[in-house]
């Protein structure tokens, strides 16, 4: 019989109570209400802060996590929100913190004014978009609190979008000083990458659908009624952060319950692969890691195929809570449904209702990678035959004009020509995509181990930092440690020093501190020189 991480995970933590016993979520939230109390200065709080539940985690043996957002004088807190941890009856235990340093402005009155904020910004965006006429172009300025860049300090957060020649979205959010108009970080708004239906990378593939009179609907009541709709090619039109229009997402018909031909002529067959995609990584977070949909709340999100003009991205969006696809260029990309890319886009959905890791630096490579790691042990739960599992990410979408066989290599990152294998005190300062590769090689390790191989077909042969020897400890309990790991100790701060602290507390919790488990999680972060 397999055994899931889930399993693993409740093996592990031995219920001390009744499932009956074990705290509820409106208990965990009042238990570390009352830590907030008493520890209010040990944990940096002060009258002019506010707090707000973001998420809240209950293992098998009653502990509990709660994580928060702090506000400032009513202002967000980037980089303000932390995880109170309790044992089973309620007391404290400890807290994981984005920031340690105090938070106390003089002024929360901007010198720089937002009409100039939202100047700098489009600007930002018009400079990573050369040679593109940009149109639509729309930004939103509001003040928040930095504590993610040294000193707490006021800032403009403006989210700047716009259409490029070809219809398709860009965006930008940037960090600008309130005070002196110095730009303090950018990122991209947009987290890329990138009965039955016959799909184009899955062959045939079962469906939920629904009947309504005499027609079948593209929508699956048993996974929080998630659906895929048809965006006819259009876009989204955003205006100052607020979407006045947006693409269409009507959902698939059919007659016969039999959706698709397997070939792009037929628009249903990216509809199949795409709500294929998000039954597979529903069931996968559900029966695996115990979490019932992106948000954890039971609710479906949905899928719109068709979107834009030979749009070579695909990319979640919070604001909708939904997936978006696009047909490719058809030369480099094609249509950007594959199993692995909807499983790690989705999975972008699943750290911004956790850690929130913020989308730059350290932080956003590890962001990047926590949807690749998933991506990838979605298409390894899947086992279809027709995508076998594999640590490559984004194999069946690439075309020849791409120039190699995958977007990126979770065993030796590098062998994109841009992602790093082991980490440096520069790898922050590299896009997100490829800053990702040191977290990716060091989950490879964990699972695999280091050296030649060949996993279902392909060939890998994974190198380490300092020469040494890993063994790998399998898939499942990959995934077991990094789910954990984020859900219950990584922040939106989290970089990979701190990746290597949460993945060892998480591995300490299910498997013991003297475990091989434990051990291998740090010989892993040392192969790829995070120490």
């Amino acid at each position: 019989m397999a055994v899931t991480a889930a399993a693993l995970v409740a093996a592990a933590l031995t219920p001390t109570a009744d499932a009956a016993d074990r705290p509820t979520r409106a208990t965990a939230i009042d238990n570390a209400a009352d830590v907030l109390v008493a520890r209010a200065a040990k944990l940096g709080l002060t009258s002019a802060q506010g707090t707000k539940v973001r998420d809240v985690v209950v293992d098998k043996d009653g502990a509990q996590h709660v994580r928060y957002d702090r506000t400032y004088r009513g202002l967000p807190v980037l980089g303000g929100d932390f995880v109170v941890h309790l044992a089973s009856d309620g007391s404290y235990r400890s807290a994981s913190r984005a920031t340690r340093q105090a938070i106390s402005l003089s002024s929360v009155t901007p010198a720089l004014t937002a009409p100039k904020a939202a100047d700098l910004a489009a600007n930002a965006l018009r400079a990573v978009n050369l040679g593109e006429t940009l149109r639509k172009l729309t930004a939103k300025p509001k003040l928040v609190v930095d504590a993610l860049h040294g000193a707490p300090k006021l800032v403009w957060q403006t989210d700047v979008v716009a259409q490029d020649s070809s219809g398709n979205p860009v965006g930008r959010t940037v960090l600008t000083d309130a005070g002196t108009g110095a730009q303090i970080d950018a990122w991209d708004t947009i987290e890329t990458a990138t009965g039955d239906g016959k799909s184009l990378y899955g062959g045939t593939v079962p469906l939920e659908t629904t009947l309504s009179g005499s027609t079948y609907q593209l929508k699956d009541a048993t996974r929080g009624n998630t659906y895929t709709g048809d965006a006819a090619n259009k876009t989204d039109l955003c205006i100052l952060g607020i979407c006045i229009s947006r693409a269409p997402s009507t959902v698939f018909t059919d007659t016969d319950n039999h959706w698709g031909t397997g070939a792009t002529s037929d628009r249903a067959t990216a509809a199949v692969d795409a709500q294929y995609g998000t039954d597979v990584t529903w069931d996968y977070y559900k029966n695996v890691h115990g979490r019932s949909g992106i948000a954890g709340d039971g609710k479906g999100s949905y899928n719109r195929v068709h979107y834009g003009n030979s749009y070579n991205n695909a990319f979640w969006d919070d604001s909708c809570f939904c997936m978006t696809y696009g047909d490719g260029d058809g030369t480099q990309l094609g249509p950007l449904v594959s199993l692995d890319v909807a499983g790690h886009e989705m999975s972008h959905g699943v750290t911004s209702k956790t850690a929130a890791l913020t989308y730059s630096g350290e932080s956003g490579g590890l962001n990047e990678a926590t949807s690749d790691i998933f991506g990838t042990l979605v298409e390894f739960y899947a086992a279809n035959a027709s995508d076998a599992g594999d640590y490559l990410i984004g194999e069946k979408i690439v075309r020849s004009g791409f120039g190699r066989d995958a977007l990126r290599y979770m065993d030796k990152p590098s062998k994109d020509g841009n992602s790093a294998d082991y980490w440096s005190s520069s790898v922050g300062n590299l896009d997100v995509h490829y800053s990702s590769g040191v977290a990716n090689h060091f989950a490879y390790l964990l699972a695999e181990g280091s050296g030649a191989k060949t996993i279902n077909g392909v060939s890998y042969d994974s190198p380490t930092y300092n020469g040494s020897t890993v063994t790998g400890i399998g898939r499942a309990k990959l995934g077991a440690i990094w789910y954990r790991a984020l859900t219950v100790y990584m922040t939106s701060s989290t970089n990979y020093a701190g990746a290597r602290t949460a993945t060892l507390n998480a591995a300490r919790d299910l498997y013991g501190a003297g475990s091989a488990e434990y051990g291998a999680v740090g010989a892993a972060w040392s192969a790829v020189n995070v120490n």
